[in-house]
């Protein structure tokens, strides 16, 4: 079990079912469903003040995963997350996911939501691309570095990574690209739809954005 008995709590109230959260702490642990992890190095970083997001489309922030499949073969993922709703907008999947499929997720995203004020991403050579800081310029969209080797400055597209290498990639191994993408399309979809958001006082991602009055469109179909 990939959930913690606090949000497995939230679910079961949603779904109608009553009981304490101390009854479902006694049989989440009878059950062994918790996994253990292991307890990383605290370090001293020091923070970039950032300019906090005050509606949709103020920021938006990605960043790249890869994983393997069946094969060996290496494929990547390209998430891309509003910073306010923490709305996961789009995870592109492919072996090679250059410039131009960054620019291409971008847009597909802008036909339902418009263009952000500003993307947060690291300094990797697809972002630093001369083809997006055009994109960018065209658009009016602010393009904001993070500083090398600081990904807490990515916090918000740095944990969305986190939950889908734990719930998502560590738990499946796809046989194609094509497998890869439905498995990780529906996995962002269930994130946005059903998950609820202990930073969005647990309410999922989509009805925060609703609320906003700007919920991305459930039915966007993978390329």
């Amino acid at each position: 079990m990939r959930w913690g008995y606090r949000r497995l709590h939230l679910l079961l109230r949603r779904e109608g079912v009553v009981a304490n959260h101390k009854k479902i702490y006694r049989l989440y642990r009878e059950e062994a469903l918790a996994v253990r992890r292991r307890k990383r190095k605290r370090v001293a970083v020091v923070r970039r003040p950032m300019p906090a997001p005050q509606q949709l489309n103020d920021c938006w922030a990605m960043d790249f995963m890869s994983d393997v499949l069946s094969s060996g073969r290496t494929y990547r993922v390209l998430n891309i997350v509003d910073t306010l709703s923490r709305e996961a907008l789009a995870s592109e999947v492919d072996t090679s996911l250059p410039s131009s499929r960054v620019i291409r997720s971008l847009e597909e995203i802008a036909v339902d939501r418009g263009y952000p004020a500003r993307i947060t991403c690291d300094n990797g050579p697809e972002f630093r691309s001369m083809a997006l800081d055009a994109w960018a310029y065209e658009h009016r969209v602010s393009l904001d570095f993070i500083a090398p080797g600081k990904p807490i400055q990515n916090s918000v597209c740095e944990s969305f990574n986190g939950r889908m290498r734990d719930e998502c990639l560590n738990s499946h191994w796809w046989r194609s690209i094509q497998e890869a993408r439905q498995g990780i399309e529906e996995y962002r979809r269930d994130y946005n739809e059903t998950r609820p958001h202990s930073a969005l006082d647990n309410r999922t991602p989509a009805e925060f954005a609703a609320e906003r009055g700007g919920a991305v469109n459930p039915q966007r179909l993978v390329s």
